[in-house]
C-alpha cells in the first residue's frame, strides 16, 4: 500500500542545469524521511509516483541536506501535457 502525501507549490528551474523542480513542504519532507529514510538509494534518492493533473508518472524524489526537504523533478513531457510553468502554483501527489 502506498502512502499518498497532496501539496501545492511553485516549480522552478534549477540555476546550473535545465532540471525544474518543486520542494516537498518541509513537513512532509520530515515525515518521510523518517518513515522511509532506510530506503533511500544513493545521494537521498528515494523511489516515489507523482501526479500533476491526470498525468502520473514513476520517479524519485531527491533528499536536498541545504534545505532539508525533497525535491520532485518535474520532466519536460509532464510539463507540457499539465502546462506547468515557474510562475503559478500546481497540485502535486506523490505516493510512496
Amino acid at each position: 500500500m502506498k502512502i499518498q502525501y497532496r501539496f501545492s507549490g511553485m516549480a522552478y528551474r534549477h540555476a546550473g542545469a535545465g532540471w525544474y523542480l518543486i520542494a516537498l513542504p518541509k513537513e512532509i519532507s520530515e515525515e518521510i524521511r523518517s518513515s522511509f529514510k532506510s530506503e533511500e538509494e544513493g545521494w537521498g534518492r528515494l523511489k516515489a509516483s507523482a501526479k500533476i493533473g491526470v498525468t502520473e508518472w514513476q520517479t524519485a524524489i531527491w533528499f536536498d541536506t541545504k534545505s532539508n526537504t525533497y525535491l520532485l523533478p518535474i520532466k519536460a513531457e509532464i510539463r507540457r501535457k499539465e502546462n506547468v510553468d515557474t510562475d503559478k502554483s500546481i497540485e502535486v501527489i506523490v505516493l510512496i
